[in-house]
């Protein structure tokens, strides 16, 4: 029997999201991103951020764990830059929650949400220095975009991958 449960976000789950996301980007990004850029990010900053998220039309949901607590989130919809046609715009897990299936639920339930609504790709930008990169990379994507985005004010290479549903 699972562990967790995958469900759609609602307004109540912001400050569970926002917490998530901030230490989650506190380890991920650690010795990539900028240190003072990582200690400018707060928990109250990501969870209004959330608040005004979950108040109007998303597609966010959380993996929450039998014990009530949010371990993790996905977020998807339409590609933004329109050459595509889904996106997973975030998927994060807090680090005790990595690498025992959660990542891969959450993912494949992205895929799946999106397939749903009739698209047969998705698009996932992640930074080439990102060591997580190589989770996306068991699931066989093809690279189709490269940028550069700015963090914190300090330019960063991105990598588009493109997955088919």
């Amino acid at each position: 029997m699972k562990n967790y449960l995958i469900r759609k976000a609602v307004g109540s789950d912001a400050a569970g999201i926002a917490n998530v996301h901030f230490n989650s980007w506190k380890t991920t990004y650690k010795d990539i991103v900028s240190d003072d850029y990582l200690n400018s990010l707060t928990v109250e900053d990501r969870t209004v951020r959330w608040n005004g998220i979950l108040a109007g039309s998303h597609q966010t949901y959380v993996c929450e764990l039998k014990s009530g607590q949010v371990a993790g989130f996905v977020s998807v919809g339409k590609e933004r830059d329109k050459q595509y046609e889904g996106e997973l715009y975030a998927i994060y897990l807090l680090n005790e929650n990595q690498r025992n299936g959660l990542g891969s639920a959450l993912f494949k339930f992205a895929k799946t949400a999106l397939k749903s609504q009739g698209y047969s790709n998705m698009l996932v930008w992640v930074l080439k220095e990102n060591p997580s990169k190589h989770f996306y990379y068991s699931f066989k994507p093809e690279i189709v975009k490269e940028q550069k985005i700015l963090i914190g004010g300090e330019e960063y290479d991105e990598e588009g991958l493109l997955f088919t549903l």
